[in-house]
């Protein structure tokens, strides 16, 4: 018989549907089961499955057909002649059907009898979803009374790295749903009650019981793999083993750039030694191995963007060095013959659910005119206005998944007003109708040279924008006395020169215990407005961000608990921090959480500046240079060493009045040291 055989419409439940789209091409090759057109009916969207593994030979539908049950739309070729042995297997008259599958059909036949014509009502309940927690409901996509195909999807979960549809085992009707939205459920917890019918029941029971042999077959064979690494481990601990090195948690949410790629095929590495590097928009940093070991395979490249959970390397380990104990990771040895492509995609799909941004970055357009999603996913699409062929997929064979889409109506939401090209008038989308400057030709005037902005510019000047033009900046100038903390510091730098300490203490250690002691008091300056601009967030603890110099552009590292910490060891905290920033060593962390923000130009010059509220902060104090200036001590005037202040804050959370008074206290603070013991 021909391996060649026609893909039929099963019941679809109405007269006709449309066909809304094809899902693969000829020449595809397709899995079991996997979607092969699209139909939609009034009710809902569905995929026609194919009936076995193979490839498409021939499609015999088009975009906007309509088909019933019972149509032929294309042909297939069964992978290894696969289809040839189903064939037989229906025709059980035939003398060359096979011995092993004559009992199976005889038992799928005594059984049909006792199915037919009556209905059954079965439970369905919650698969292996990967977690041994309970997850969330999200939503309960089914009601009773509800008529359902196989594989339709019956409620939404939502666990921490994912969302997901558990669906149907059945087609039947719903006659019971025991889940609402918020419930929390796991393995095993009843969704729904659902009535077969009879004949569906006989076809279904012989699927299930074609469908427990193969898992019996699968779980002898798995059995069969255990006993035989089992046998082998004691081997296995004197060898090597493959381990994979993913990028651990590096404090960012979104995909960062990959600057550096340290190692190739066939370096040795030691554990800690860095393999790639990466760039956030505050740092670098490098992602070590885990390890010693070889080199196996590189699977990053300069230039991609990766996050936490992104395969990095395969790393050949000695003497059976590996992440966890053998025993705890038995499937580990069949993952690591997996096909580089394989690899490579279940790290990507691990990487893309896991910690998703607020606002991810817009997905790259395409218009293949065709998109690979579940009726679910199509659903929620529609309920969205979004586009699918638009929407990059980050599923199995590029399929779209509910995540995908969310990302893209979130990207899409963050994409900046653009401005109008040319034109003296603002552009009517412009939310701040703010005039676009023209382009020029400077060559024209006289020679020139572009130089690049550095990429911590070129990230940072958006927010600098952003901050200057969404927070009503009030700017509060005073100057504080500093003679006597100056000749305080000179005495102690003297004694720790004398008794050869190396700790050097710099001026600006003495203002960050001035400004901790006035924040303590004025609580206003340690906050941040809420996400809808409804109230305050006080913060109970005092992070100070430290704006540092590099020559890369300047960098807020963040000293946490300046109240709680001396003159001493603030002092030693700083001067490491300010190292680490300027040799591009900081982490994400090490700039995460801070309340305020000290930026210093003392050792620069100037008198005073207009320093820019770093937001979500709604403060930032900028200190200029100390100048000796003579001040009326009401007697005479006498020489004394001043230092400007300069303070900016949020107006919507501060007031002037407010502002003054921290401005003031903080000088006070600086004046008389004493009043930080207070």
């Amino acid at each position: 018989m021909s391996d060649i055989q026609k893909i039929i419409v099963p019941d679809v439940g109405g007269d006709e549907v449309e066909v809304i789209e094809l899902c693969v091409a000829v020449g595809d090759n397709i899995e079991a089961d996997e979607g092969v057109v699209t139909v939609e009916s009034d009710k809902a969207s569905m995929d026609i499955p194919a009936p076995f593994e193979g490839e498409i030979v021939s499609l015999s539908v088009s975009v906007g057909d309509k088909i019933k049950e019972g149509d032929v739309i294309g042909e297939m070729k069964a992978a290894g002649g696969g289809s040839s042995d189903e064939s037989s297997a229906e025709e059980s008259s035939s003398d060359d059907a096979s011995q092993e599958e004559a009992p199976k059909e005889e038992s799928k036949s005594d059984a049909a009898p006792a199915a037919s014509g009556t209905s059954e009502v079965i439970e369905v309940a919650v698969p292996d979803i990967g977690s041994d927690d309970e997850v969330d409901v999200i939503d309960v996509l089914v009601s009773v009374g509800d008529t359902i195909e196989k594989e339709d999807g019956l409620i939404t979960l939502e666990t921490d790295k994912a969302t997901m549809d558990v669906p149907s085992t059945h087609a039947g009707t719903v006659k019971e749903v025991l889940i609402s939205n918020g419930d929390k459920v796991k393995e095993g917890t009843v969704v729904i009650k659902l009535e077969i019918a009879g004949e569906g029941g006989s076809s279904e029971s012989s699927s299930s019981a074609s469908s427990s042999t193969e898992k019996a077959e699968k779980s002898e064979a798995s059995s069969n793999e255990a006993s035989s690494q089992q046998e082998s481990a004691p081997k296995a601990e004197a060898s090597s083993e493959t381990i994979e090195v993913a990028v651990p948690d590096i404090g960012e949410d979104g995909e960062v750039d990959v600057i550096d790629v340290l190692v190739s095929a066939g370096d040795t590495v030691e554990k800690e030694d860095g393999l790639i590097t990466l760039e956030t928009d505050k740092a670098t940093m490098d992602v070590p191995s885990t390890h010693a070991g070889t080199i196996k395979e590189v699977f990053i490249k300069t230039g991609d963007k990766v996050k936490q959970g992104t395969l990095v390397v395969k790393l050949e380990t000695s003497s059976g060095e590996t992440s966890a104990p053998a025993s705890e990771k038995p499937a580990e040895a069949p993952k690591q013959e997996a096909p580089k492509k394989e690899a490579k995609k279940q790290s990507s799909q691990q990487g893309e659910s896991q910690n998703r941004s607020p606002v991810p970055p817009a997905p790259e357009a395409k218009s293949t005119g065709k998109a690979h999603a579940s009726p679910s996913v199509r659903r929620v699409a529609r309920e969205f206005g979004v586009d699918l062929t638009q929407v990059k997929g980050s599923g199995p064979k590029n399929r779209i998944l509910k995540e995908d889409v969310q990302a893209y109506v979130k990207a899409e939401l963050a994409k900046p007003k653009t401005a109008a090209a040319s034109g003296n008038a603002p552009a009517g989308d412009n939310v701040l109708q703010i005039v676009p400057v023209k382009p020029v030709d400077h060559s024209k005037f006289g020679e020139i040279e572009e130089q690049k902005l550095s990429r911590i510019q070129k990230i940072s000047g958006p927010f600098l924008h952003r901050n200057w033009a969404t927070i009503p900046h009030v700017t509060q100038f005073d100057e504080a006395d500093i003679t006597d903390v100056e000749d305080f510091r000179k005495e102690q730098n003297a004694y720790h020169a004398k008794i050869k300490s190396g700790l050097k203490i710099t001026p600006l250690v003495f203002v960050m215990k001035a400004v901790a002691k006035a924040l303590e008091k004025y609580e206003v300056f340690n906050s941040s407005l809420s996400d809808d601009g409804e109230s305050l967030i006080i913060k109970k603890f005092i992070n100070i961000g430290i704006a540092v110099e590099t020559p890369g552009g300047l960098v807020v590292p963040v000293i946490r608990d300046v109240n709680k910490k001396g003159i001493e060891e603030l002092s030693r905290e700083l001067i490491e921090t300010s190292k680490k920033a300027r040799e591009g060593k900081l982490k994400a962390a090490d700039m995460q959480g801070g309340t305020f923000t000290i930026s210093s130009l003392g050792g620069i010059g100037g008198t005073a500046f207009t320093p820019i509220v770093n937001a979500p902060e709604v403060a930032i104090l900028g200190v200029s240079k100390s100048e000796m200036k003579p001040k009326w001590n009401g007697k005479e005037f006498e020489p004394r060493l001043m230092v400007p202040l300069s303070l900016s804050y949020d107006h919507r959370v501060i007031d002037g009045a407010v502002g003054a008074r921290f401005s003031t206290e903080v000088a006070a603070n600086l004046t008389d040291l004493r009043r930080i013991i207070l």
